[in-house]
């Protein structure tokens, strides 16, 4: 009995601990801060409270509130939490083989909170990630936008929209290319791919008819349809489509499809966006990419080249970076940036490519991705420049918590150690599919 009082007190002094932890104001002084939407600043102050950004700027320009609990971190870069646009930490999995196309499958049901690759990304500075279902489907179910705080269930993670059937925010997982060639029911060639995709969203048309026409007379609608709901939200402009595209014709046979149907898009890997980045500047469409710094993998990304971030930079496209950890490590989310930078993209267009353009292109721009006021208070500081290999992320905050801390004994092994952090989350997501 007095050992399950101790315990219960201990938890309930944890929690006590977050919420404070939480409801405090803080100020962070002396850093050069990236607000990412405005210029850097100099010798900045960041002031949070509940959770929330309440002010930034230079120093004698903020008023630091009398209670305020001030953390000197002079000589550090301070900026937003990375946004990750394409994940697939958390151990989930997606559709099988039973079809090519399964847009009822959620990762939600999939996704184990207490996986340490949770743990990995936020050293890395990772703070939102679009965690993504599959491998090797034309559509392989709904992604989460998920944040990346510490969690008992994944209800503590999920960032919710109540625009969407589920209230969850994420979008739509789809493919194009050589991952979804298999024997039936999967395609066997680019073009029969292309055709299912668009017959799905045919179906999808009209289920949104027969809704549209049945208004408010229950009697009249069609019976519930989880393969062709999260379409028709597609359709009506309220899930995002991720679309894994890598060849310069898989990239513009996607572009056809948005123009067909209408529905938003951002195009994932885009291995060969340099070859047809005006095209896809002109259709107003935004790319998340990937830089590895190791060749291989499959033909159709022999292209993968750094200069795709300075290409559609100067097409005026929006990009973003992001890890499909397991390809890339979360862990070294800065370093792609650092390689579009070497090959001519502006260092501001690849920190914005970090934290606000993949904010964009999760519908989150007004919650994370940029440091100003009213904003989750989700930031990172890190001991020197943001491109330098010498440069740590230090501490990782969410939502006004810390997360992460490099000089905590128990955090230091997730930012330094090697495949036993996956907790066999990598091999269990490629045994299934092969690379993103």
């Amino acid at each position: 009995m007095y050992r399950l009082l101790i315990l219960i007190t201990s938890l309930c002094f944890g929690m006590i601990q977050g919420l404070s932890a939480q409801d405090q104001t803080i100020a962070f002084t002396g850093a050069t801060i990236y607000p990412i939407s405005s210029e850097p600043i100099q010798n900045g102050v960041l002031v949070i409270r509940n959770g929330k950004i309440e002010s930034v700027g230079r120093e004698g320009s903020v008023r630091i509130p009398r209670n305020a609990h001030v953390i000197d971190v002079s000589g550090k870069i301070l900026m937003p939490g990375l946004v990750d646009t394409h994940s697939h930490i958390g151990g989930g999995d997606g559709g099988d083989r039973s079809s090519a196309l399964h847009p009822d499958v959620r990762i939600v049901d999939a996704i184990d909170v207490r996986s340490d690759t949770f743990k990995k990304a936020r050293t890395g500075g990772v703070t939102v990630a679009n965690v993504m279902p599959g491998s090797g489907h034309l559509l392989s179910g709904q992604t989460i936008y998920l944040k990346l705080r510490d969690a008992r269930t994944v209800y503590d993670m999920i960032i919710q929209d109540p625009a969407l059937h589920d209230g969850f925010a994420g979008g739509i997982k789809m493919a194009n290319g050589t991952n979804p060639l298999r024997q039936p029911p999967f395609p066997g060639t680019r073009a029969k791919s292309a055709a299912m995709q668009r017959n799905l969203f045919i179906e999808a048309q009209e289920y949104q008819r027969r809704i549209a026409e049945a208004g408010n007379d229950a009697s009249k609608r069609p019976p519930r349809n989880l393969r062709l709901e999260p379409i028709v939200e597609a359709l009506e402009g309220k899930r995002i489509v991720h679309f894994h595209t890598h060849r310069h014709d898989d990239i513009l046979t996607v572009l056809r499809m948005k123009r067909e149907f209408g529905f938003r898009v951002v195009l994932h890997h885009v291995t060969d966006a340099w070859l047809v980045a005006d095209e896809i500047a002109a259709a107003g469409v935004p790319s998340s990419i990937i830089v590895l710094d190791t060749p291989g993998g499959k033909l159709e990304a022999i292209n993968l080249l750094y200069k795709s971030g300075r290409y559609l930079e100067q097409a005026g496209a929006d990009v973003s970076f992001h890890t499909d950890d397991g390809v890339t490590d979360s862990r070294l989310f800065f370093r792609m940036a650092a390689f579009a930078v070497r090959d001519g993209m502006s260092r501001e267009k690849a920190l914005e490519a970090l934290t606000l353009a993949g904010a964009r292109m999760l519908d989150l721009q007004d919650r994370v991705g940029s440091l100003e006021r009213g904003k989750d208070a989700d930031f990172i500081i890190l001991n020197g420049d943001p491109f330098s290999v010498y440069t740590h992320v230090e501490q990782t905050w969410i939502d006004g918590v810390k997360v992460f801390d490099r000089s905590n004994p128990d955090h230091l092994p997730f930012a330094t150690g090697g495949h036993e952090v996956y907790r066999g989350d990598f091999f269990d997501h490629y045994s299934t599919g092969g690379m993103e």
